[in-house]
């Protein structure tokens, strides 16, 4: 199966200690705006998506989406999340850790772009169920 999203073993392990703190957490890839385009992280109750919202899957256990229209832009690429130092959006909850978020990306190779194209599109937000615990 061909993921739409991966993650780091560097942003696994802050995704943990973030997990510790705060509970169980969700993604959204922002589309730019305040943040430029970058992944953000909340906990899974405060940040609400919906059909605007594209469900990449799970990295490290949460969530990841990102908006519709972004995602017509980024369909061809992986996402890759990882973390680097330096402070992030105030906003993303890995911002007083003194690192954050980025997406790297790379384009899918056309085994792989043919494999997404017969699994169809990914769900949207508001077609899955509420995530386990809320």
């Amino acid at each position: 199966m061909v993921e739409r999203v991966t993650v780091t073993p560097a942003a696994v392990a802050v995704v943990e200690r973030l997990r510790a703190l705060h509970g169980p957490l969700m993604f959204h890839q922002s589309g730019g705006c305040c943040d430029g385009s970058a992944p953000m992280c909340y906990r899974a109750d405060e940040f609400r998506t919906g059909r605007a919202d594209v469900y990449l899957g799970d990295i490290a256990g949460c969530r990841f989406f990102i908006g519709a229209a972004q995602f017509e832009y980024w369909a061809h690429t992986q996402l890759i999340i990882d973390v680097v130092p330096g402070r992030g959006s105030g906003f993303s909850l890995e911002a007083p850790e003194g690192v954050r978020f980025i997406t790297r990306s790379r384009v899918f190779d056309d085994a792989e772009a043919a494999a997404l194209d017969a699994a169809g599109p990914p769900p949207r937000a508001d077609a899955l169920p509420p995530p386990a615990g809320y």
